[in-house]
């Protein structure tokens, strides 16, 4: 590992511990040229997960596109911004798990639709909206049966 301050490759390991929720290592070390400290992360290097879009055009994996989304379907909702992260990593770990390193957009919006409908139905039909492409007020009706009938919503229709 090089030292940030002069440039030496020669340095050691003052301490290591866990970090990230177990994800990484922390490691403090000490330049053995000019004793200048500097924290390290390692990180297990994985390989990039491609988007299949509609068009078929290919796309990288980009973790902030999904945490933005989530972020946009879950506003005003009881879900935390830790949630959402929890659901995202999730999902990455889902991806990085498989045998293929390709999954269709529409895949990938059924993964998360799967993780927002047993933690908050408007998240859910929120999401489903833009991922779906809803046209019309029918495309919510479809969408709303997949819930639980009510008296209510039975009246509806």
């Amino acid at each position: 590992m090089q030292c940030p301050s002069c440039q030496n490759t020669d340095s050691r390991v003052l301490e290591s511990r866990s970090a990230d929720a177990g994800k990484c290592v922390r490691r403090r070390r000490e330049c053995l040229n000019c004793d200048f400290r500097f924290t390290t992360y390692e990180r297990v290097e994985t390989v990039p997960i491609s988007v299949i879009k509609r068009s078929n055009a290919k796309e990288t994996f980009c973790r902030s596109k999904l945490v933005n989304g989530l972020t946009r379907a879950c506003e005003k909702t009881a879900i935390s911004n830790q949630k959402i992260e929890l659901i995202v990593d999730d999902i990455e770990t889902q991806l990085q798990q498989r045998n293929l390193k390709e999954i269709s957009s529409s895949e990938l919006g059924e993964l998360i639709l799967l993780q927002l409908k047993p933690i908050n139905e408007v998240a859910y039909i929120r999401f489903a909206s833009v991922y779906r492409q809803f046209n019309g007020i029918n495309d919510f009706i479809d969408t709303l049966e997949s819930f639980k009938p009510s008296e209510k919503f039975a009246a509806l229709t």
